[in-house]
């Protein structure tokens, strides 16, 4: 029998102190004057929509990056990460598409962005660390451009994230940050999440192009305790990567598919059977009726759950979530054995749902479980990965938790 490794959030207290010790490790002159913090993500539901104007359902986690920044009055960037060697250095006036790299790349570009939408931002020193883990589809870049786009916003008096309009459009500087200067060609789902979430409550995010903030992300109170249920998140600790090439493959398979059927988005698709027809003599191996077939039944699946959760009916969600798992491996071909293992253990020992959570391609994977079931399941899903010779994956408690700040 393997024992469950979990991995635990940290007090903001803690996070406080680690990012300030290091920050006066790596730079001269004491303290940073602040310190910031911004959650990883986990999606209920809703997967490869946000890109394709659809309906995604995230809540923020409680693991969170923190960051200790102090202004400069230049324009260079300094950064010093408990996750990487050495000091990462680049000046503002370097910062632009195809011209940056490494994982400061994520940071600098928030300055980009920010400067591309008009505001004043200078240079600054900044100490990071982070108990998100890395790499596991859990959002850790967006938690590291959110935690920066508050703390800019605050030493330079911007006020963008007092309201939720405001947070919106540190959402796309964010998202401009990861697409244009580190490369990433994601849709906007992470770092919405990370800064508009809200603690005790689930983020129905609808990404039409045009809608007002307000219509744009609605809470959806998500108070799993009550029901007796929790969130169990499974680190498969496979390799995952938004960067690599596949991703960005399943995006332009959507972008042909709505150029052959002449709208604007796979959200305007109100007959699938029609689509699919329309497509197949464009599509002579049926990689786009697949692309458009997972897209437009999962942006349903997460208005019916959304629907459940509004209508204190969460427990009934678990068939929703293995009808998205198995959508997203067969139709939209981004899961891997890894997660389709913490599928088929978890459902087996007893969970009402599973389902892949994020890009795909390796990463997270979560499921919906009774209360009395949660060290059950886990074990459940532990023992079937040393029983396949793989790395043994980690677990991690998952309540809905407070946006960047």
């Amino acid at each position: 029998m393997t024992t469950p490794q979990w991995v635990e959030s940290w007090a903001p207290e803690e996070g406080a102190t680690r990012v300030q010790d290091l920050f006066a490790l790596a730079f001269e002159a004491g303290s940073a004057p602040g310190v910031w913090s911004a959650p990883g993500r986990v999606n209920l539901i809703g997967e490869h929509t946000d890109y394709n104007a659809g309906l995604c359902l995230p809540t923020a986690l409680p693991h969170r990056t923190y960051v200790a920044l102090r202004p400069r009055e230049d324009d260079l960037v300094r950064l010093t990460s408990a996750q990487a060697e050495g000091v990462w250095e680049t000046r503002l006036s370097d910062v632009g598409p195809g011209t940056t790299s490494g994982w400061g790349a994520y940071v600098a570009g928030v300055a980009w962005a920010l400067a591309e939408a008009g505001y004043k931002v200078s240079g600054f020193e900044a100490a990071v660390d982070s108990c998100v883990p890395f790499g596991a589809g859990l959002s850790s870049s967006a938690a590291l451009e959110a935690a920066f786009a508050v703390a800019l916003d605050e030493v330079h008096g911007l006020g963008l994230a007092a309201t939720d309009e405001g947070r919106a459009v540190l959402v796309d500087v964010c998202r401009r940050a990861e697409n244009e200067i580190a490369g990433a060609p994601t849709g906007g789902l992470d770092q919405s999440a990370s800064l508009r979430c809200g603690e005790g409550h689930a983020l129905l995010l609808d990404f039409r192009p045009g809608l007002p903030a307000a219509e744009s992300a609605r809470p959806v109170p998500f108070d799993l305790a009550s029901a007796g249920l929790t969130l169990l998140v499974v680190d498969t600790r496979a390799e995952h990567s938004h960067a690599t090439g596949e991703y960005g493959t399943r995006r332009a398979s959507c972008e042909e598919a709505t150029d052959r059927l002449g709208v604007a988005s796979l959200r305007e698709i109100v007959d699938l059977e029609q689509a699919l027809a329309a497509l197949e003599p464009h599509d002579a191996d049926g990689v786009l009726r697949k692309r458009v077939r997972h897209v437009v039944t999962e942006i349903e699946r997460t208005a019916q759950f959304a629907d459940l959760v509004r209508d204190g009916g969460v427990e009934q969600a678990g068939p929703l979530m293995v009808a998205s798992h198995e959508s997203l491996r067969d139709d939209y071909e981004v899961s891997c054995r890894e997660l389709d293992l913490v599928v088929s253990a978890a459902l087996d020992a007893g969970a009402l749902g599973a389902r892949m959570t994020g890009g795909g391609f390796g990463g997270s994977a979560i499921a919906l479980v009774r209360l009395p079931d949660v060290g059950r399941v886990a074990q459940a899903v532990a023992d079937a990965f040393a029983e396949a010779g793989l790395r043994a994956p980690l677990f991690l408690d998952a309540p809905p938790s407070a946006p960047a700040g």
